[in-house]
């Protein structure tokens, strides 16, 4: 065999190695990564958070491992956290109640709860009832954009996290440690910047079910593990030869805290979708550009909130102008032939936003199309009949 060839298949068992290492990441609910980093790192705390987003930069610059709870999927039966919640409700906190009651959260020292909706809230408080001997926080983020208002407040709610994880580790956070910890995710995130526009050219070459498990692997990885993680996937997917189709380019909008199964993700896939962008795991993309790293570190954290993260149902927007621009932008930029809204049911905050985004859409031309999941969801045929039906229009009947 020629060099070359040897070496493509040397790279493709990569890519296979990496995908399948991640896989195994998403399937493991007892979060077995997560005791191993602890049994590594003696004294070492895990700090876990719900979605959608905290400034994990603060708990890696305490030395702890930030790790992300997103429910259980499709893999967990809950019997517990139903006892805890209405069934009118989306599935996120019965199945994280489920999680912890089970035990396999038994290795996080603490919990953060991002200011979010009233069911995250719920959850906060009743994570204080049940674990009464870990660290909880209801994380509370602004919903206005002043600095000398919002900006007062969101340095408040920062130094009182800083000054919570510094009891917690037993030493001091420095402004250094805390630029160092923005570095590190600057860095991580210029590097999924990287791997979406990648997707976004060469969808077939990356495709999206494997940049989901991509970025669920760095919910509990180090951010520096996950970094280099990413960049050997790209560079051994860039030289494997990926059968190209003849597929439509979507926009995935509306997933909001409660992530879709994986099986939904390849279901559009496979009814000839190419996902080219998309609004999965908002807490690695939040922020929109690098952080700086000179002066005060909680300033610049707060200004990059306030100022650069993204717009979708996850922010209130004062300017009711501008709504759907985001989206819009994000169609453009990636040149997407449509949009699939992918609600969780029982959401009211992305489901609120829908019409709107969709009034959006239809000034702009830009086809749409709308349904609601479960995490549990087993409605995969028929989220994979529309969403072919949708491609299929787009190819028949756009210009």
């Amino acid at each position: 065999m020629p060099l070359q060839e040897t070496q493509q298949e040397t790279l493709k068992e990569t890519v296979e190695n990496i995908v399948d290492r991640c896989q195994a990441l998403f399937d493991d609910l007892d979060f077995t990564v997560v005791k191993e980093w602890k049994a590594a790192n003696p004294g070492g705390k895990a700090i876990g958070f719900l979605p959608i987003y905290v400034p994990r930069e603060i708990i890696h610059a305490a030395g702890m491992l930030p790790v992300g709870i997103l429910g259980g999927g499709d893999q967990l039966e809950v019997i517990h956290g139903d006892a805890y919640y209405q069934s009118y409700i989306c599935r996120i906190p019965r199945s994280t109640i489920e999680l912890g009651l089970t035990g396999r959260l038994d290795s996080l020292d603490g919990m953060l709860f991002p200011s979010i909706c009233d069911v995250i809230r719920n959850l906060s408080g009743m994570w204080q009832l049940l674990f009464k001997d870990k660290y909880v926080k209801y994380f509370d983020v602004p919903q206005t954009y002043r600095d000398d208002i919002a900006g007062t407040f969101y340095i408040h709610e920062l130094q009182t996290l800083r000054e919570d994880l510094a009891e917690l580790a037993g030493r001091e956070i420095t402004d250094d440690d805390l630029r160092r910890s923005i570095a590190v995710y600057n860095e991580n995130r210029a590097t999924i910047e990287e791997l979406y526009r990648l997707r976004a050219g060469l969808p077939w070459q990356a495709p999206t079910s494997e940049l989901y498990l991509l970025l669920r692997a760095g919910m509990v990885l180090p951010v520096e593990e996950h970094t280099q993680l990413l960049r050997d996937y790209m560079v051994a997917t860039s030289v494997e030869e990926r059968p190209r189709r003849d597929n439509c380019r979507v926009v995935v909008n509306g997933v909001f805290c409660e992530q879709p199964p994986l099986g939904l993700i390849k279901s559009l896939e496979m009814a000839g979708c190419y996902v080219v962008d998309d609004d999965f795991l908002l807490v690695t993309r939040w922020l929109l550009d690098d952080v700086p790293t000179d002066g005060d570190p909680l300033d610049n954290l707060s200004k990059a909130f306030l100022h650069h993260s993204a717009a979708t149902s996850a922010k209130y927007e004062p300017d009711k102008a501008n709504k759907g621009r985001f989206l819009i932008d994000q169609v453009r930029n990636s040149g997407a032939e449509g949009v699939i809204f992918a609600a969780p049911s029982f959401c009211d905050p992305a489901l609120l936003d829908r019409p709107m985004l969709q009034d959006a859409l239809s000034r702009d031309d830009i086809p749409y199309t709308a349904f609601k999941y479960a995490e549990n969801t087993g409605q995969l045929q028929a989220i994979r009949e529309q969403a072919g039906t949708f491609a299929d229009s787009i190819k028949l009947w756009s210009a």
